[in-house]
């Protein structure tokens, strides 16, 4: 039956196989990455029209002591000067 099932329902096989439904770790607010990471803050980016991607901006340690109490816009002040910035993806998981 477990063919017939998947042949039916072909979406669920994809969510089985790559589990991205589950949160790891488990109750903790991913929009709230500072309590997670040193020196990062949560962003929102309008891409397209009615496409918005979240992010997070985490500085190096070295600055890390510049960012301690710092609020949203030194952050993005922070994406616009010198400094290289590396954007990494992390594939296809339901969270950051």
């Amino acid at each position: 039956s477990l063919p017939f099932l998947i042949r039916l329902f072909p979406s669920v096989l994809t969510k089985f196989v790559y589990l991205n439904f589950l949160a790891f770790p488990f109750f903790v607010d991913f929009r709230r990455p500072e309590l997670l990471v040193n020196n990062t803050i949560s962003l929102h980016l309008t891409t397209e029209p009615g496409v918005t991607v979240g992010i997070w901006h985490t500085v190096p340690s070295s600055r890390g002591a510049e960012a301690q109490g710092k609020d949203q816009r030194w952050y993005e002040e922070a994406l616009a000067d010198a400094h290289p910035v590396i954007i990494y993806l992390h594939g296809n998981g339901g969270t950051r």
